[in-house]
């Protein structure tokens, strides 16, 4: 008899050898071991500049002291709580994250993730209206849990999965001032990203941001800005919303928030924040110490590193190559090509440069660290001018 299964260990359920990952993701062939800076370094021995920073994550790079050195202090002095105990790292944690949102907002609801923040969004849209519909916009991508992914252009046709959405959405055409008049006095809530990621870093302009808010000013309805991909300064402003100029009710950020750390925050104005009750909203991993050293960390690093200067000088720099046009804002940037994106995708991954794709067959996306230096750059640029001289 096998000792182990006698001891009462669960027998092994997989073939040896088999994956046991469930095949959900598409990967790139890439077997990333370790990672310094923008480099990324592969089992093969490949050394691949990351110009797509984990879906927009890793703001600070890789292996950045200063985030390193606040987990390590952190780890050390206590690893989790849950909210129900005070924790002075999480107060500090919002305290920043507010000052660094410019004031416009009044608290903050650390939560786990981007998806999870829209959820809770919406929730208190619900709460504040008393009404039944959500607007979103084409092409937009709010996450896959069950509000957010209703709210994902084409997830109910992909991907979705659940048999009805849990509340009534209206998709309205992005950029279209006027089919804003799709938002009524029956709409909870509008959500939108101001710049798209998945969408093809598409920004929809000032212009159109100010009449949206013109028009939920009109009707009552929550202006929601989703700003897990394009917030905390990857457009060169803390926020999107500040590069516009137009301030929404609430806004929900992530993926850069913890540089690879698992964190996401909703932000809530005054009049949002006075409709929060106790218990109305709750998580058992938000708001942990963990996730609050990281998110300082990042804070610290942005500001002391002058890092929104740097992706303002870069961030048009990163703008070249044999493409038709460009898209985007900072460092999320589209590059419309001549042919299809993925072409160009594996042309560069071929060249040791990884970017990324988007739900637009056409553009390309960039999502580096913001870190990001000319000489980077110069390595793109020298990359695409050759591929498109091969083509």
């Amino acid at each position: 008899m096998n000792t182990a299964t006698a001891a009462g260990a669960r027998p092994a359920t997989t073939t040896p050898g088999a994956d046991p990952l469930a095949p959900v993701f598409a990967q790139y062939p890439l077997p990333v071991t370790h990672a310094e800076g923008v480099w990324l370094h592969t089992a093969d021995g490949r050394r691949v500049l990351d110009l797509y920073g984990g879906h927009a994550v890793a703001a600070l790079g890789y292996g950045h002291p200063g985030w390193t050195r606040a987990l390590q202090a952190q780890a050390e002095a206590l690893n989790f709580q849950s909210n129900a105990v005070p924790l002075e790292v999480r107060t500090r944690a919002a305290a920043r994250l507010l000052e660094f949102a410019g004031g416009h907002f009044s608290q903050v609801f650390l939560v786990n993730s981007g998806a999870e923040a829209n959820e809770n969004a919406l929730k208190m849209a619900f709460a504040l209206t008393g009404r039944s519909e959500v607007v979103a916009l084409e092409h937009s991508f709010h996450g896959r849990t069950a509000a957010a992914g209703a709210l994902t252009w084409g997830a109910a046709a992909k991907w979705y999965g659940f048999p009805r959405a849990p509340f009534d959405v209206r998709f309205l055409p992005r950029r279209e001032a006027s089919a804003l008049a799709g938002i009524t006095r029956g709409t909870a809530a509008v959500i939108v990203e101001p710049v798209q990621g998945v969408g093809g870093a598409f920004d929809l302009g000032a212009d159109y941001l100010r009449a949206l808010r013109a028009r939920c000013d009109a009707t009552g309805a929550v202006l929601v800005f989703d700003e897990v991909q394009c917030g905390m300064g990857r457009t060169g402003a803390p926020f999107a919303a500040h590069l516009y100029g137009v301030m929404p009710d609430m806004i929900t950020t992530a993926k850069a928030l913890g540089n690879g750390f698992p964190c996401a925050a909703l932000m809530m104005n005054a009049r949002v924040a006075a409709a929060v009750k106790l218990d109305a909203l709750g998580t058992t991993f938000g708001g942990g110490p963990m996730a609050c050293a990281a998110i300082l960390a990042v804070l610290d690093a942005i500001e002391n590193e002058h890092l929104l200067e740097n992706v303002q000088r870069i961030g048009e720099r990163c703008i070249v190559g044999p493409v038709r046009a460009h898209q985007g804002a900072g460092l999320l940037t589209g590059l419309v090509c001549d042919r299809p994106a993925k072409e160009i995708h594996r042309a560069l991954l071929e060249r040791d440069i990884l970017a990324g794709t988007s739900g637009d067959p056409q553009v390309l996306r960039l999502l580096p660290p913001f870190i990001l230096q000319p000489g980077h750059v110069e390595r793109l640029r020298a990359a695409l001018l050759d591929i498109g001289a091969a083509a």
